[in-house]
């Protein structure tokens, strides 16, 4: 069995993703890991070159201005890092520039993917998600945090990324099968510096819509960012990636919420209530066909 990782990344250092961890996170379970790096203002390349691992290999990309609307460049360089992975490889793991893989879900993930080997039907894995928000400190339990996503898939040359490179799809557009596993990855797109998390969603919405009038609507929007004004969060109690470990030491903010308050309509109370109760969340977006 042959695995490659694959990621994309510009202006890591700019806008202080964890990409790095990202990477390293997943290089045990990888015979080679390919990232396209984007044409950046800071020195992300050489922060790529400086990762001690013979398994990486670097594509220098430049991203397509124009395919800025709902996010579409981030799939595009998405599949350029998939279509550099080897011919040979069984299984691509795709992780993006803030996610990272706990170290606990290695054994899970490697043993559903032999596990699957040579069963086609399992086009992909899922995997369990963990948001964090504000701080280190925090994760967001409401329902507008998606809670799992595909980030294994079968290295066929017939999956692409899809819409926002949140998923993934054939390319006749048809839903990937998948097997859910016991893994998780920790989502950390949410945790920097106020005044930082300010730049960077300025800097994403450019990706993410064309009209300069609607690109300025944003922008103000955005200009009021308040981690204080999300709707619900948890505490969390468990253990970071041991990779993650020294930047939630470096933490340098501060951020409190008060985790009993929920700021829900009365329909999304309702709606918690019943996942709660039963564990289905009503409504749920699902990317992918789910393998009994």
């Amino acid at each position: 069995m042959k695995v490659a990782g694959f990621s994309f990344i510009r202006n890591a250092l700019l806008f202080d993703y964890p990409i790095v961890e990202a990477i390293t996170s997943v290089l045990p379970l990888c015979d080679e890991f390919v990232i396209a790096v984007g044409e950046s203002d800071d020195d992300t390349l050489k922060l790529i070159q400086a990762i001690p691992s013979d398994k990486i290999r670097i594509i220098h990309t430049t991203w397509d201005v124009n395919a800025r609307a709902g996010g579409r460049v981030l799939a595009q360089e998405t599949d350029k890092a998939l279509a550099a992975v080897s011919a040979d490889v069984d299984w691509a793991f795709y992780i993006q520039g803030d996610e990272v893989l706990h170290e606990d879900s290695i054994p899970a993930v490697r043993e559903a993917m032999q596990g699957y080997m040579d069963d086609k039907k399992v086009e992909g894995l899922l995997f369990k998600y963990v948001h964090f928000f504000g701080s280190y400190s925090y994760v967001g339990d409401s329902r507008r945090w998606y809670r799992r996503e595909i980030r294994v898939i079968r290295n066929t040359g017939n999956v692409v990324s899809y819409k926002d490179a949140q998923g993934f799809r054939t390319r006749d557009n048809r839903k990937l099968n998948v097997k859910l596993i016991d893994a998780y990855i920790y989502h950390y797109g949410w945790v920097k510096p106020p005044d930082l998390q300010k730049n960077r969603l300025r800097y994403a919405n450019h990706f993410w819509h064309t009209d300069p009038e609607k690109i300025a609507e944003v922008e103000a929007a955005q200009a009021n960012f308040d981690y204080s004004e999300i709707d619900s969060l948890a505490l969390f109690k468990g253990q970071h990636p041991a990779v993650m470990q020294p930047r939630v030491d470096r933490l340098n903010w501060n951020f409190v919420f008060d985790t009993s308050q929920k700021h829900y309509t009365l329909r999304v109370r309702f709606l918690t209530f019943i996942e709660k109760l039963t564990g289905w969340r009503i409504g749920e977006y699902k990317n992918y066909v789910l393998l009994k």
